[in-house]
């Protein structure tokens, strides 16, 4: 499930700024990452299952093993994992709606943190 229109998409952060906000909230970035791309994830273990709100980005300058690579950020997505096979992000899939609720409001917790960084 893609999450449009949460005012992440396009903005771009400094990685090591990006690294603290994501931490605080809750989300993990741990070795997904390249030169180039960075994930950060926050598990949800709910009745219906165990999910993953995830937010990507992708370096515009620098590497990401630098620390100091400005990343721009993508549509952030909801996915559902299935042991052993992984996490499927597909419109099949359903999400309950209590999930969803916290997760938009989590992703607006994360712009609210950027825009203080940004004034």
């Amino acid at each position: 499930m893609k999450f449009e229109n949460t005012g992440l998409e396009n903005q771009t952060v400094e990685l090591s700024r990006l690294d603290d906000i994501m931490e605080r909230l809750g989300f993990v970035r741990a070795a997904q990452w390249d030169y180039e791309r960075v994930t950060y994830d926050r598990k949800y273990v709910v009745k219906e299952g165990t999910y993953y709100l995830r937010v990507q980005g992708y370096a515009i300058e620098g590497n990401v093993d630098s620390r100091y690579a400005l990343i721009k950020l993508l549509t952030p997505i909801l996915g559902k994992h299935y042991y052993p096979h992984g996490v499927e992000y597909g419109d099949d899939e359903h999400f309950p709606s209590s999930l969803v609720s916290q997760c938009q409001n989590v992703l607006a917790q994360v712009k609210s943190e950027l825009e203080k960084i940004k004034e």
